[in-house]
């Protein structure tokens, strides 16, 4: 009822804003006069940016003044890996071992799909979403580290944007595509469309299975205040994880007249996973003699079930980038993690456990965007953002000394309610004086936020109203050379667990929990940038600064038994100053290259952790891309990834290296053949240090990555093109 409400007051709330836009947009325009025929269509696909398309066998590069495409239809690693796999060749873009993505350094990054935001990739499971959704449908990763105004300041590392693969031609089109691999992994699709006259209907379906194994080693020692000396401990864990993933999604544009565009979309995204692990701990005193020590087995089961429905409306105005648009969502999430465990403790009882975490999400979306050429070649965007989200979390365990009855663990069991809602309106101005373009936006929100934890009674509420500004200034020094700089301000809002203070059981030396004290961290943001671009070949190189207040940070606290509590916590200024450089082009005709590399300065202030001062350290990750057209038909691809020692608030995560390999055979212009090998030297690994005066700790997390697939594209259809026209799909903004 309450959610039906909100809904009914953004409505209104909406109309509000649909009616003087729409009244702005029909008044006449020098710039802009009524147009008696279909203009041009546009040639890119929803979402994409405007600018000057470079093209490359790698990773075709499209700039514009607030944002960087880059393709992803020639990187044979999208083709049968997950939407993981097609990022860690994005430049900009790092990902960890566990799936966790970040920007130049900055894991508070926002996930977008098509222009739109998704419950999929918000919370707890964002990692093993993105590792489980296949890449297979995308066709461009747009990277945004300093948004305009226009999009969301949610995410202070800034936002990533994957479009999906569009299709307009006329008639009947399609594609069909198998792989298969290893350890019982493979995944597959068909996807089309059908045109005719006003009528376009679209499909996809898809389904990925894959395992996710690994080993993990944790070394402990915790200072003991008593003897003063650190009492070691050893966690070895060994996880065996299979299960899948389903996306389904049907669409259809409706052409009411040559100015207006009526679209609807219904998706679906779901994923299981079951895991087997074995954990074995021991702990020893001072003297080296073991104390406590364990055997634990657990069977676990994680589902994440994401459906949405939207629809849309889409007026051109007079000329060309004038228009209207509309977007309605309505979209529901729910996640469940459930397992039960038994532990041979020595000495003690045996203990049995069950214990499980959901979240039922439901999000409701009512978007306006206007857009208007002006006189002088200038671009005028506003419109309104109005959203509200609802999310009810359950955390329960029981346990007992037999299988059954199992008595419920009170301080373990919770459930925690969070609404947030936000209510946005945003303006952008773009105009070119000569060889420099200027960009400047703002953008207010006013945010309400409610908690309840029912379990304690405990409510609060915390409301407040921010304005986000975005400049950016673009100087064309000739046909090859582009200097930019810009800022923009950003924030990492709290997300709704991240404020509920009851502990998470993980196992029995583990928890997380959150702080309900915790303030959203705010960024600001600044770049000077070069680029130098003729034909295939392109160089960027930007230099960037970011200034962090309340920054957001998981800390990691020793509750005595060397039991360990992960939660977040305010930390005080935190920033960063970098310089990251990408190089792509040719050696030969048949022979090109993608180089780029992110060598950043870190500084955090950890006083209120046991540290004095500051605590600084220098990064340095790269990655290199080398494509081979070996024939008009053979295409081969290698690719390298390097992640260097990362600071942490606490200590530093160890780095990283990953080499993958590709092979493409085109059979003709529909069928081709694809064998891809992942993690091919089986470097991969994930080493996590906390080296507190308190405090010492060591986890290593050995991924079974390395896998061979081999598969095949099947495209089919096509028609007769039709006449060229406005396209309908045009970009969106967050």
């Amino acid at each position: 009822m309450i959610l039906r409400l909100k809904v009914s007051l953004l409505a209104a709330a909406a109309a509000t804003v649909v009616l003087p836009c729409a009244a702005l947009a029909q008044a006449p325009s020098a710039a802009a006069p009524a147009p008696a025929t279909r203009p041009p269509a546009r040639p890119e696909a929803a979402t994409a940016v405007e600018g000057v398309v470079v093209t490359s066998d790698s990773t075709a590069m499209r700039a514009s003044i607030d944002r960087r495409s880059y393709s992803v239809a020639n990187d044979l690693s999208a083709r049968t890996g997950s939407i993981t796999d097609a990022l860690r060749n994005i430049p900009s873009v790092e990902v960890d071992v566990q799936g966790n993505v970040s920007l130049r350094g900055d894991p508070n990054v926002t996930i977008l799909i098509d222009g739109k935001p998704s419950g999929m990739f918000n919370g707890e499971g964002k990692a093993d979403a993105l590792q489980s959704l296949p890449a297979d449908q995308i066709d461009r990763v747009e990277v945004m580290t300093n948004p305009s105004a226009a999009f969301r300041p949610d995410g202070t590392g800034g936002i990533i944007n994957l479009v999906t693969k569009k299709t307009r031609k006329a008639g009947t089109t399609g594609s069909m595509r198998l792989n298969v691999g290893g350890d019982g992994r493979y995944n597959g699709g068909i996807s089309g469309s059908r045109r005719e006259g006003k009528l376009t209907l679209s499909g996809d379906a898809g389904y990925r299975r894959d395992v996710q194994s690994f080993d993990a080693e944790t070394d402990r020692a915790v200072l003991d205040t008593v003897s003063g000396t650190f009492l070691p401990s050893a966690l070895d864990v060994t996880s065996d994880n299979k299960g899948g993933s389903v996306n389904l999604r049907g669409g259809l544009d409706y052409d009411l007249d040559k100015q207006n565009r009526l679209s609807a979309e219904v998706r679906y995204r779901g994923m299981a996973f079951d895991s087997d692990a074995t954990e074995l701990y021991s702990a020893s005193n001072a003297l080296g003699a073991v104390t406590r020590a364990y055997k634990r087995q657990t069977q676990n089961e994680m589902n994440r079930d994401n459906g949405a429905v939207s629809a849309d409306w889409r007026r051109q105005l007079g000329g060309n980038e004038h228009d209207l648009t509309a977007h309605a969502e309505y979209e529901v999430t729910s996640f469940s993690r459930d397992g039960r465990g038994f532990t041979d403790n020595t000495p003690g009882a045996d203990l049995y456990e069950s214990y499980g975490f959901g979240i039922d999400q439901t999000r409701a979306n009512l978007k306006v965007d206007y857009s208007k050429p002006l006189p002088g070649e200038a671009k005028l965007k506003m419109g309104a953002d109005l959203e509200v989200a609802t999310n009810d979390y359950d955390n329960r365990r029981s346990t007992g000394t037999a299988p059954s009855p199992l008595a419920v663990d009170t301080a373990r069991t919770n459930r925690f309610l969070y609404d947030q809602d936000v209510f946005a309106a945003y303006v952008t101005y773009e105009r070119p004086f000569g060889d420099v373009t200027v960009q400047g936006g703002l953008r207010a929100e006013q945010v309400n936020i409610d908690t309840n934890q029912l379990t304690s009674g405990q409510k609060a509420s915390n409301d407040y109203f921010k304005v986000y500004p975005s400049v950016f200034v673009r100087y064309t020094v000739n046909d090859n050379n582009t200097l930019n700089a810009n800022f923009s301000r950003r924030v990492q809002r709290p997300q709704a667990q991240d404020l509920n203070p009851y502990p998470i059981y993980q196992d029995p030396y583990n928890y997380r929990a959150g702080n309900p004290d915790l303030k959203p961290q705010q960024t600001d943001s600044f770049e000077l940038g070069w680029q130098y671009r003729k034909a295939q070949t392109y160089y960027l190189a930007t230099l960037y600064h970011r200034r962090n207040s309340e920054s957001v940070t998981d800390v990691v606290r020793d509750l005595g038994g060397s039991v360990l509590l992960t939660t977040r916590e305010n930390l005080g200024k935190n920033n960063s100053t970098g310089l990251e450089l990408v190089a792509n082009g040719r050696l030969s005709p048949t022979l090109s290259y993608s180089l780029s590399s992110n060598i950043f300065r870190n500084e955090i202030a950890a006083a209120n952790l046991g540290f004095t001062g500051t605590r600084k350290d220098t990064m340095v990750s790269g990655r290199a891309n080398l494509n081979w057209q070996a024939t008009p038909k053979d295409f081969l691809q290698i690719n390298a990834i390097s992640s260097g020692r990362r600071l942490t608030p606490q200590g530093y995560r160890e780095p990283f290296q990953m080499v993958n390999l590709g092979y493409r055979r085109k059979i003709n212009d529909q069928l081709s053949f694809v064998v891809t090998g992942q993690d091919v030297l089986a470097t991969i690994e994930d080493t996590v240090i906390i080296n507190t005066p308190t405090l010492r700790d060591t986890t290593k997390r050995l991924p079974k990555a390395r896998a061979l697939f081999f598969g095949f594209s099947y495209s089919f259809g096509g028609g007769k093109p039709r006449p060229e026209q406005f396209d309908f799909s045009g970009a969106q903004v967050g």
